[in-house]
């Protein structure tokens, strides 16, 4: 069997729940013993041995997802047993099946202007909140349909949970990622539509940030993660965070965050105290995207968000695409002064290359973007988080696909370094602009649309962060 196959069997099996973890790469021990507060090392296995070739990388990232899904996540279903649905018009129209039990939801497609051929089209978490991106579609769909997200009595209540129960492990996030999983099964099966399924990013802002991530992390046939302004429990680490509220920034940590709605699975409640017993933090969410493309598009003017929990998890996450020998395929685009959402003018470019790199196919475009105008990185200072080094991975990345780089990429020596930036522009809504359906129409600092389309309201959902047109 070559490296490469092997490489790819491994890689798919990161989004497979516990139960099917491929039994080469090994399984979880019954009791982890694990406390640090540092962040660990994606390249050393749990039992210790250290990862030096790519495709060991594979397990590990394998090893990962099953220690996300154990503490965190909560566990992610195979594909159910039935799955059928169709694409008519814009719509696509979904019915999945388990144990007796059916669902059914749609999602709506919003076609690129002027392509009459095959495009790539990204998947918005609860609404669009980056600008359209020519020659790219839309897909949206009812992510609180799927599992709701209102506040801690949502545990248990959605789609998801009627056909897998209400005690089911996952929480809204995992159940999202699931969500989405169905919609690409439909596209991949049907020819009624112009969608090209090999080249499908996910994007999301704030709550639905983390959401768009953990789809990212979840979900291999996902070319292109966009992660807007996700904060803790995105792309903020936990142990970071916590040091932030600690040492007297306002910014949300474990603790906060389970009391505040359902994100994370029942599991997390019993570590949000003890964070350093996690054996991962949010940098390994990263490990978990890679070798796809992935954009941390950020807010450092909101103590809220974890600044500099973010740019350190995440500048962190990136030393696993440089052990790869891709650090061009993730990037981190910070920049503030502007309202949660409101992505300002300055980091159009940044999405852009990467929608051209990744979803378009495009060829000598530069992604290396890795930059943030926070002072001093944010705050983040490398050593007191990071112990270890990065390796320089032998053998073969997997061949074939938008995702895929040539095995003869050199791999960096060392990670990008961050610049600074000019203040922003905010481009202020036009007069009259309506904000779609799922998209965010309120909260504090938000200066979008605060009128939605026909069929939705206005509403509070994250008393006084985010209100979303439901």
């Amino acid at each position: 069997m070559s490296s490469v196959f092997k490489y790819l069997l491994a890689y798919l099996a990161v989004a497979l729940p516990l139960s099917l973890a491929q039994s080469s790469c090994g399984t979880l021990p019954a009791t982890i013993n694990f406390n640090d507060a540092k962040l660990s090392s994606p390249f050393v296995f749990l039992n210790g041995t250290a990862v030096t070739t790519k495709d060991q990388f594979a397990c590990r990232q394998q090893e990962i997802s099953a220690l996300f899904q154990k503490y965190e996540l909560g566990t992610l279903p195979p594909k159910p047993s039935s799955v059928t649905g169709s694409v008519s018009g814009n719509t696509i129209s979904v019915t999945a099946s388990n144990g007796g039990t059916s669902i059914s939801f749609t999602a709506t497609i919003t076609p690129p202007s002027g392509v009459s051929g095959k495009y790539p089209a990204i998947i918005a978490v609860g609404g669009m909140s980056i600008p359209s991106q020519p020659g790219v579609g839309v897909i949206t769909f009812n992510n609180d349909d799927i599992a709701a997200q209102n506040d801690g009595s949502s545990r248990g209540k959605g789609k998801f949970y009627t056909l897998y129960g209400a005690n089911h492990s996952a929480g809204a996030m995992m159940a999202w990622a699931w969500g989405i999983g169905r919609i690409i099964d439909v596209l991949e099966s049907s020819t009624t539509h112009n969608i090209d399924v090999t080249h499908l990013g996910v994007t999301g802002c704030s709550r639905n940030g983390k959401g768009a991530f953990i789809a990212a992390a979840f979900e291999p046939r996902i070319a292109l993660g966009l992660v807007q302004e996700s904060g803790s429990g995105g792309a903020g680490c936990w142990r970071i965070s916590k040091a932030m509220l600690q040492a007297g920034i306002s910014t949300q940590d474990a603790v906060e965050i389970v009391g505040e709605n359902v994100w994370f699975s029942p599991n997390f409640n019993q570590y949000v105290n003890n964070i350093n017993q996690l054996p991962y933090d949010h940098h390994m969410l990263a490990a978990l995207v890679a070798p796809r493309g992935l954009l941390i598009i950020e807010n450092d003017g909101i103590d809220w968000l974890g600044p500099e929990s973010v740019w350190g998890c995440q500048s962190t996450g990136a030393k696993n695409y440089q052990a790869l020998g891709i650090s061009d395929s993730m990037g981190i685009s910070m920049v503030g002064n502007h309202a949660h959402c409101s992505m300002p003018s300055s980091q159009n470019g940044d999405v852009a290359a990467f929608v051209n790199r990744f979803l378009k196919g495009q060829s000598g475009v530069n992604t290396n973007i890795m930059h943030t105008d926070g002072a001093n990185n944010a705050g983040f200072v490398p050593g007191d988080w990071v112990t270890w080094t990065v390796p320089n991975l032998t053998g073969d990345l997997p061949a074939g696909g938008s995702t895929s780089v040539p095995a003869t990429s050199a791999p960096a020596t060392s990670a990008p370094a961050p610049t600074t930036t000019t203040a922003p522009t905010t481009t202020a809504p036009a007069s009259g602009a309506v904000q779609t359906k799922y998209g965010q129409c309120g909260g504090n600092g938000w200066t979008g649309p605060t009128v939605c389309a026909s069929g939705s309201t206005c509403k509070a959902v994250s008393t006084p962060w985010y209100s979303q047109c439901l």
